[in-house]
């Protein structure tokens, strides 16, 4: 799986810009805000139709435009695809995959695969639940399709719970409407929750490994999937799980009125991260921290590769330079057998770079 080719217009300080890529290593470099991460994020974009540093598709658009468009040249499964999306304010967002069109970042998914990994990522362990639900939604909706779409479901529902429960101190008969939606949240977030379990079960089994090899043996990763406290068997089959959730919306529903405030869901979820039996967050070192992350993030790439067969492209925005020597070298061992991009702020070590492309970015341009 790769990407052979780029073209971007009008997204984010891109006025125009079209790179054709090296199928085994990239490496980006070029001074701060220069649009290293937006070349990445660009990529991750046409994975899944996702952005993973902004939830809001109008940020993407740069100043003084009306629209953006990314197209990408992408070879995966052994055919050739071409993704294209179009942004524009103030309207809906157009996607097609060989030129049908693709209704949902599920279809992009079906193409590209990305896993990309940011300084920010080697807090994902001490920052909230927030961060590891985002971090669990962006691989889940390349993963898997029906995920996706439940997530799209529940994120509309919630929104709509939350505007009714807004607003019910002046309209208290929109209170009436909240047994449909609780109901329909309840199936879907089933849905989440089914792959959510799943997914950290794989996730716990591989970064095991991984932090185990990066530590030298002397520490033991866990992770264990933390849901609402109805549930206590999140592999249990759907209608255990919808009843479980029912039961909680039930024990929530008065606070939820007097606080105005959605509280009952998988919105809530978390990835409960230990080392030797320890809670991560409150008692790892800083070194510990970002051991346990980076092998989180390698587990997530292993994940993708034994799903599909083939590795997605790896996208490394500069965390190396975050890194100290030893890690960098784990790193850099366990990513071979697969596109890979790296982004660095200085243009040093890079004669050491075999079989790949050097790209220079300065004010949205290469060159």
């Amino acid at each position: 799986m790769r990407i052979n080719e780029l073209t971007l217009e009008g997204f984010r300080n891109y006025e125009a810009a079209h790179l054709s890529f090296d199928g085994d290593c990239n490496v980006i470099y070029g001074e701060n805000a220069q649009g290293k991460t937006n070349l990445l994020e660009a990529i991750v974009y046409l994975s899944c139709g996702k952005s993973p540093r902004t939830h809001k598709d109008r940020e993407l658009i740069g100043f003084d435009r009306n629209y953006a468009r990314l197209t990408g040249l992408i070879h995966s499964r052994e055919r050739d695809f071409k993704t294209e999306i179009t942004l524009q304010q103030g309207r809906r967002r157009k996607m097609t995959v060989n030129g049908v069109t693709a209704k949902n970042g599920a279809a992009l998914s079906d193409v590209l695969h990305t896993v990309f990994f940011a300084p920010e990522d080697l807090f994902l362990i001490r920052e909230g639940a927030a961060a590891r639900r985002r971090f669990m939604d962006l691989s889940l909706c390349q993963l898997r399709p029906r995920y996706a779409e439940a997530l799209t479901e529940y994120e509309r529902l919630y929104e709509h719970k939350t505007r009714i429960l807004r607003d019910s101190e002046e309209h208290p008969s929109l209170l009436d409407t909240l047994p449909d939606f609780n109901a329909r949240l309840c199936q879907v977030g089933a849905v989440l929750i089914h792959y959510r379990a799943r997914f950290c079960r794989a996730l716990a089994e591989y970064a095991r490994q991984a932090h185990a090899e990066c530590s030298g043996g002397r520490e033991e990763l866990s992770l264990s999937y933390q849901t609402v406290k109805t549930v206590n068997d999140p592999f249990a089959d759907h209608a255990a799980l919808v009843a479980a959730l029912e039961d909680h919306q039930k024990d929530h529903y008065a606070a939820e009125v007097a606080s105005r405030l959605c509280l009952s869901g998988p919105h809530k979820d978390d990835i409960e991260v230990e080392v030797n039996g320890r809670s991560a967050r409150q008692y790892c070192s800083q070194g510990q921290v970002r051991t346990a992350a980076l092998a989180i993030k390698l587990a997530e790439r292993e994940i993708h590769k034994n799903t599909f067969g083939e590795y997605p492209v790896m996208l490394l925005d500069d965390v190396l330079s975050e890194l100290d020597p030893r890690r960098q070298e784990y790193v850099l061992n366990r990513i071979s057998g697969g596109q890979i991009f790296i982004t660095c702020c200085e243009n040093d070590r890079l004669d050491d770079l075999v079989g790949g492309k050097v790209f220079h970015i300065h004010g949205g341009e290469v060159v």
